[in-house]
């Protein structure tokens, strides 16, 4: 079974650089996006043989998730059920036969770490959400979790110690959530790889590959046995972050 995550910076300017294509070429089970930034009906774009669910941001040309599924899900949940946090469409969960299969796109904490503190609060909601599905069956969690979570997981940690997504607030919640009974899959079967899903547009970041490692597949530390491989597909262009992917046995 494959699984691909991938933040599309904005689905519609993502389509017009190939986006159907790739999606048909990675030929994936599961294939959730982040960072649509899309409304109902702004886009029609079906795949023969999926079906799609998808949340809005209620603010428009802003976050948004997707997933599109070739398995129909037991059931579909919206958002974590905390109105604070259901406003942005960061979340969709689907409930399959074995596994929960949860894709967020976590709030960055911006700029000056302007929104730091919302961005505790979403973590400890966030992650009691998680282990509250892992007591029912494993899960599985992808997305932009907007963290690199160790100094290899970044080109420069040093200069980038206070900056959103590499702060010790941010990186002590991704360790405190793996503590709780889930793997960092990428990490666990490459533990001394250096491989970027992100580079900013800026100072030409991916030429120089100055990326971060921010995109996850994060799964029950029970399905372990049932890794077969995790991706991180580099040369896919299209947005500003690279596909991710998951391969269970």
């Amino acid at each position: 079974m494959k699984l691909i995550s991938w933040n599309v910076n904005g689905l519609r300017a993502c389509e017009g650089k190939g986006f159907s294509e790739i999606f048909r070429r990675l030929d994936a089970d599961f294939f959730c996006l982040q960072e649509t930034k899309m409304q109902a009906g702004q886009l029609d774009l079906e795949f023969e043989g999926y079906r799609s669910y998808w949340n809005y941001a209620e603010k428009k040309g802003y976050s948004g998730t997707a997933i599109f599924t070739r398995h129909e899900p037991l059931s579909v949940t919206y958002g974590l059920g905390v109105d604070e946090h259901d406003h942005e469409g960061r979340v969709i969960t689907l409930e399959m036969d074995d596994f929960f299969l949860v894709t967020v796109y976590t709030p960055n904490s911006q700029d000056e770490l302007r929104r730091l503190d919302y961005r505790m609060t979403w973590e400890d909601e966030f992650r009691r959400y998680i282990v509250g599905l892992d007591a029912r069956k494993p899960v599985i969690i992808c997305g932009d979790l907007n963290v690199a979570h160790e100094e290899i997981d970044l080109k420069n940690p040093k200069t980038n110690r206070r900056n959103a997504g590499f702060t010790d607030e941010e990186r002590g919640k991704f360790t405190t959530l793996l503590g709780c009974g889930f793997t960092d899959t990428f990490r666990w079967l490459y533990p001394g790889q250096v491989t970027y899903s992100w580079w900013s547009y800026r100072f030409r970041a991916r030429e120089k590959n100055a990326g971060w490692r921010i995109d996850y597949f994060v799964a029950s530390d029970r399905l372990r046995d049932r890794i077969a491989d995790a991706t991180i597909h580099t040369d896919i262009m299209g947005s500003d972050h690279c596909p991710v992917g998951l391969d269970l046995k």
